[in-house]
């Protein structure tokens, strides 16, 4: 059946409605009124001779012959969001994508990164959140985030970035530091924690060291905040893989023996599950979800 253009308004309000599972949402977000969506949806349905949705007091659900359509319309709508991207980049490129992470990966891993964005996009702006807290998305918000844990996180779609893994560090000038020859020496020094989920006692666990009595001279709310510490003498940090990096670079740290732990959380971009990216936020995701391979 040939796709007739005055159908175009029922499929997206069709569209729309599947992505919510609700008219209410799918007319909030196109400024129609439900009664109109519901209308498109049965031309929809009358046109194609075929149930969309099974409606019921509580709400609609898709039918089989709806889901179909709905895979196919969210498909062929979102391949026209990235050419009219495209069509309209210098526009587009104007925009300001607000991004929300912790401060220990912005500065360790983000940064250094954004000189391969800002070539090839010169025209858009980034707004860095360091928020502590898990910041809402609501309207107005930002518009993804990079963060560790583990999914799922209510309302947000979530892409895989990458793992990690723990070991100890410590300041190449920290006083004792060459008596330090394995595991069982590290429980010996000053200790810095953080409050990461993992800590001293899941390394030292890791790494076969048995009844460890070992104690955490000085804590600290984030990881950059403990490496800091640790750079300034005070002690021996656990370090995450993908944050110490700089910090080894420039001779600050050095790592101390023992076992690397993979994390039990990774990182991950989050987005609005309940609605789509602009073509700038697009763009910022698909660049973050090609550094993956850059950072194994």
């Amino acid at each position: 059946m040939t796709l007739r253009t005055d159908l175009l308004p029922a499929l997206a309000a069709f569209e729309s409605a599947a992505r919510h599972q609700n008219f209410a949402r799918a007319a909030e977000e196109l400024h129609l009124t439900a009664s109109a969506v519901s209308h498109h949806v049965r031309k929809l349905e009358d046109r194609l001779g075929v149930t969309l949705f099974q409606r019921h007091a509580r709400g609609v659900a898709l039918t089989a012959e709806g889901r179909q359509l709905a895979d196919a319309a969210s498909s062929a709508l979102s391949d026209m969001d990235h050419v009219l991207a495209g069509l309209k980049h210098a526009r587009d490129e104007d925009a300001v994508v607000r991004v929300t992470t912790v401060h220990s990966l912005t500065y360790a891993w983000l940064l250094p990164r954004m000189p391969g964005f800002t070539s090839r996009h010169p025209r858009i702006r980034i707004h860095v959140d360091t928020e502590m807290a898990l910041t809402r998305f609501d309207e107005g918000g930002p518009d993804l985030g990079i963060r560790y844990g583990q999914p799922p996180w209510p309302g947000l779609s979530a892409q895989p970035l990458m793992d990690d893994a723990l070991f100890p560090v410590a300041s190449p000038k920290l006083a004792g530091l060459e008596q330090v020859r394995d595991a069982e020496d590290v429980a010996k020094l000053p200790l810095i924690g953080d409050l990461s989920r993992q800590g001293w006692q899941d390394w030292f666990r890791s790494a076969g060291v048995r009844g460890a009595r070992f104690e955490e001279r000085y804590s600290f709310s984030d990881t950059t905040g403990a490496l800091m510490a640790a750079v300034q003498g005070l002690g021996a940090a656990l370090a995450r893989e993908k944050i110490a990096t700089p910090y080894f670079a420039d001779g600050r740290l050095i790592r101390l023996p023992g076992p690397m732990v993979p994390t039990r959380a990774s990182y991950f971009v989050v987005y609005p599950s309940h609605r789509r990216l602009r073509p700038a936020a697009r763009l910022f995701v698909d660049w973050l979800l090609t550094q993956r391979k850059v950072s194994q």
